[in-house]
């Protein structure tokens, strides 16, 4: 069981940038083709920009022609948690940082290989930690 970082808002906002906080506390989302690792390659993984949780891993990782960071699963499933998500008047599973609770973006099941999933990340709700 993952032990959870509970922050109030002023903490949060002293820890994060504003982009930061806007995605991971307020939900809210990046445009399209503008997040620093959309067109990101290098090998690493790929942290929470809020409690450094390990979400995600760069050979997951896919081009999806979407505009954000796409993967085909996150690094340990126990490192994300879903929920539905009806705003904007769409239904979509939206997904958060098992540990903190930030909103990284949501899952779609129209990605590639044997489990179809896409999830689509925001650049900003993630830290990439360079491999070593």
């Amino acid at each position: 069981m993952t032990e959870k970082l509970e922050l109030t808002e002023a903490e949060w906002q002293d820890r994060l940038t504003s982009e930061q906080y806007e995605i991971l506390r307020r939900k809210g989302t990046e445009r399209a083709f503008t997040g620093a690792y959309c067109d990101e390659h290098s090998p690493g993984i790929y942290r929470c920009a809020g409690c450094g949780t390990e979400l995600f891993r760069s050979e997951d990782k896919f081009d999806s022609g979407t505009g954000w960071p796409s993967f085909v699963e996150p690094a340990d499933l126990d490192s994300v948690v879903t929920e539905t998500d009806v705003t904007y008047g769409m239904v979509r599973t939206e997904v958060m940082c098992a540990t903190c609770g930030g909103h990284l973006g949501h899952v779609f099941d129209d990605g590639p290989g044997p489990l179809g999933k896409r999830y689509c990340i925001n650049s900003g709700a993630l830290d990439l930690e360079p491999a070593s």
